[in-house]
């Protein structure tokens, strides 16, 4: 009888207990899965759209217009500052006119530069922190090779020491042509 029951619940390769609670809860394997296609999928798409070759003189030009905003912005800031220096009256009057704008206006305006200043901090402050974690994995190598390259010190206890092999015991101590002190014993 209990061989019964076990081959219904749990025979013919199915799990009656787990495809109930598969009704009311989701499978977290299954679902990691079908996440993981997803994302996979959506990845090679956003890949696909830059290994499109971007010949074209409209996407030259757009490259060009996206690359435009911050050095214009630096440089117009810079050239406000001189232009206050060259023609402090010109200036003024700029500045007058400036003042005429409405608040809103400069809302937008911040609204827009927050937004442009703010994904392009977003994405380098990503490539820092997977900087971060990169140097982080080689520190242990980095220790490694900075002891093996201090035991390699002239005044480090035993760095020439032989050990007990006679042969380089012998090559340690047999002295070799030196050219150039021949050189100077001849010149003296």
């Amino acid at each position: 009888m209990m061989g019964r029951f076990l081959n219904v619940v749990f025979g013919g390769e199915r799990n009656v207990i787990r495809e109930t609670v598969e009704v009311f809860r989701e499978n977290a394997d299954a679902g990691g899965a079908r996440n993981a296609q997803v994302q996979g999928q959506a990845m090679g798409q956003y890949g696909e759209e830059f290994r499109a070759a971007r010949s074209g003189g409209f996407d030259r030009f757009m490259d060009g217009l996206n690359r435009l905003p911050r050095p214009a912005m630096a440089l117009g800031t810079l050239g406000l500052f001189i232009s206050a220096m060259v023609s402090p009256l010109w200036f003024a009057q700029r500045m007058q006119g400036i003042a005429l704008v409405p608040e809103p206006l400069w809302w937008l305006l911040g609204v827009i530069v927050s937004f442009y200043f703010g994904a392009r901090h977003q994405m380098k402050s990503q490539e820092y922190h997977r900087g971060i974690v990169s140097a982080v994995q080689q520190v242990p190598r980095a220790v490694q090779n900075i002891e093996m390259i201090g035991g390699l010190r002239a005044e480090s206890a035993g760095v020439a020491d032989t050990g007990t092999d006679a042969r380089l015991d012998a090559v340690a101590i047999k002295p070799d042509d030196n050219p150039a002190l021949v050189a100077w014993k001849a010149a003296h």
